[in-house]
């Protein structure tokens, strides 16, 4: 009897289960299809339905499929924009040389990660502002105004880090990448196409950042060993030496006013602004 109960109560919960999973299926294909039809109802909504959500990112006529792919190309570039800025300005340099100086330093978490990218971040501002602003006065700002199309606001925008690019990369990083594209050099620097130029650059900022890495790594490493003689020479050999370094370095490093040393020294590494 016991047994029977048992198996009654077995089957009772496979179907409940089996029953609970249907629902929860059908209440996902619901939503996606309620989702679908939104979206499909806003895209193709009359006048009436315009005046009250307004979605335009083509020319006058466009039908539901061009608009869709429009869409889905504006979400793309808004969802990498941190890469984009990550690869056509200073930043990548600037936060790599932020983060092996903490490295020298010995200190893991001081100054924390949000510290270190806020700071590379208002750099980088600094340093590519120029860039900014004629990337917007010739291709932001007449697009706004429905001046040129998107493809020439594209064009007049990437110009000015395209020239930043072009002044900071260097030549052999450059006839890597058109090597293994397999294309003939063009004439002229400005006729390269970003697919060669933005990672020539990257790798090029790479090299820099490790250059001066290794210098901001010397004289740290210089109060290391110091450090370890003197605790090997008095028999503190248990003593990590990392812990009494640690405020002669940081005491090192107040002194002779690193934090300007470094921002000024990155900044400067661009030439002038």
């Amino acid at each position: 009897m016991t047994r029977t109960q048992d198996g009654r109560r077995v089957r009772l919960a496979t179907v409940a289960a089996e029953v609970a999973t249907k629902a929860v299926v059908t209440t996902a294909v619901a939503a996606t299809l309620v989702a679908v039809l939104l979206t499909a109802a806003v895209l193709t909504a009359g006048p009436a339905a315009a005046q009250d959500i307004n979605i335009n990112l083509g020319g006058q006529g466009g039908g539901l499929t061009e608009r869709v792919i429009q869409l889905i190309a504006l979400l793309t570039v808004l969802s990498l924009a941190p890469s984009i800025l990550v690869m056509v300005t200073s930043f990548t340099r600037i936060v790599v040389v932020l983060s092996l100086l903490r490295t020298a330093l010995g200190t893991a978490t001081a100054p924390p990660n949000t510290v270190i990218i806020s700071l590379a971040l208002f750099l980088t501002a600094f340093v590519m502002g120029p860039a900014f602003e004629r990337a917007w006065d010739v291709g932001v700002r007449p697009l706004v105004n429905n001046e040129i199309t998107p493809e020439q606001a594209f064009e007049r925008s990437s110009e000015p880090f395209r020239a930043f690019m072009l002044k900071n990369v260097r030549e052999k990083d450059l006839k890597l990448f058109v090597d293994m594209a397999r294309q003939q050099a063009p004439a002229t620097p400005e006729e390269l196409s970003l697919r060669i130029l933005v990672p020539a650059f990257m790798i090029s900022e790479l090299k820099r950042a490790f250059e001066i890495g290794f210098l901001l790594f010397l004289p740290f490493l210089i109060i290391d060993l110091v450090v370890a003689s003197v605790l090997m020479s008095m028999g503190m050999m248990m003593l990590p030496p990392a812990v009494i370094s640690l405020p002669f370095k940081l005491i090192f490093f107040v002194l002779v006013d690193g934090w300007n040393l470094v921002a000024g020294s990155l900044v400067q590494s661009y030439g002038p602004i």
